[in-house]
């Protein structure tokens, strides 16, 4: 496995220091944002985090894709805008890029200041404090046709992404709900990801495995890796405590889920590829930072996940 972390929010940019403590704490790949199309802002970025000793090797958030989602009229001018992202990605030779299918908007909470342990905050979500969903929103009716908007996509993307070496990885609905504020979700349970892979086979298309998501969507998680385990290139180590309509995020120390078989599960299926530390809670002194993306508490998820990997290694020797 390789120890990845996210430098590319507000709080955590791929400055010189994060990516000197990065390298310090034993990170050794980097997740970066889409830069936009321009192949020469990309190439920089990755040149940069190298000369850092690291690796560039997910790129994950600010991809063009709500329209694609959405299926409005400028959908096929953004699933060629994507084409060329992903080719520029393949160019750069970083070989994995996260999305998600969530139509609508992206990962949400309802409180983002939840008292934890020691008084640090963490983010929540409960779904009685969001206010009335409002009818289906834009060209997006049903799941049915937000399953079809998807294989569209794949069928067109896969073959562009084959070709440049890229890797697409799923991320699960964040919360994983049959729909949220009037527009369906499809990326719920473990069974659309099964769905997902058999839609358009294909060697490029895979599984970001966000153990937060599927914890919320409350299954048992090593028995959860195994069973998507050959399509899981990608991990967002992170933890709950709750259910799907009502959760807490964690420590990544003190959730429900049972770490160290999460850890024994990847090492079974013989995942090799970049693990990294989510959403982590906000430490004294971070309090004003974005949450879920400050840097003392993902130093300390690092250090976690270093513990339960070396111990896994050692027990299964």
């Amino acid at each position: 496995m390789k120890i990845a972390s996210v430098l590319s929010q507000l709080q955590t940019p791929p400055s010189d220091e994060n990516l000197k403590l990065a390298s310090q704490v034993g990170v050794t790949d980097v997740v970066i944002r889409y830069p936009g199309p321009d192949y020469s802002k990309l190439h920089s970025l990755k040149t940069r985090i190298e000369s850092f000793g690291l690796n560039a090797t997910v790129v994950e958030g600010y991809l063009p894709l709500e329209e694609i989602k959405m299926a409005s009229v400028k959908r096929n001018d953004e699933i060629e805008q994507f084409k060329t992202a992903i080719r520029y990605i393949g160019q750069a030779g970083i070989p994995l890029v996260c999305y998600n299918f969530m139509a609508g908007g992206d990962w949400a909470r309802t409180s983002v200041n939840e008292p934890a342990r020691g008084g640090a905050f963490v983010t929540a979500f409960n779904i009685n404090s969001l206010p009335p969903p409002s009818s289906s929103k834009e060209n997006i009716t049903s799941s049915d046709q937000l399953w079809e908007n998807l294989k569209d996509f794949l069928e067109q993307v896969l073959p562009v992404a084959e070709e440049a070496g890229v890797t697409l990885v799923m991320h699960p609905d964040d919360p994983p709900l049959p729909a949220f504020q009037g527009y369906p979700r499809i990326m719920n349970s473990i069974e659309s990801f099964e769905r997902l892979v058999n839609l358009v086979p294909s060697p490029a298309n895979g599984i970001c495995f966000c153990q937060g998501s599927f914890a919320e969507m409350e299954v048992d998680i090593p028995s959860t890796i195994r069973r998507l385990g050959k399509h899981i290139k990608y991990v967002h180590f992170r933890d709950i405590r709750g259910t799907t309509s009502n959760f807490v995020e964690t420590f990544h120390d003190n959730g429900q889920t049972n770490m160290v078989e999460a850890m024994k599960a990847y090492h079974d299926i013989g995942f090799q590829g970049p693990i990294r530390p989510d959403h982590v809670p906000q430490l004294t002194g971070e309090e004003q930072g974005e949450p879920g993306y400050t840097m003392l508490g993902r130093l300390f998820a690092i250090g976690y996940i270093h513990g339960l990997i070396q111990a896994v290694q050692q027990k299964t020797k």
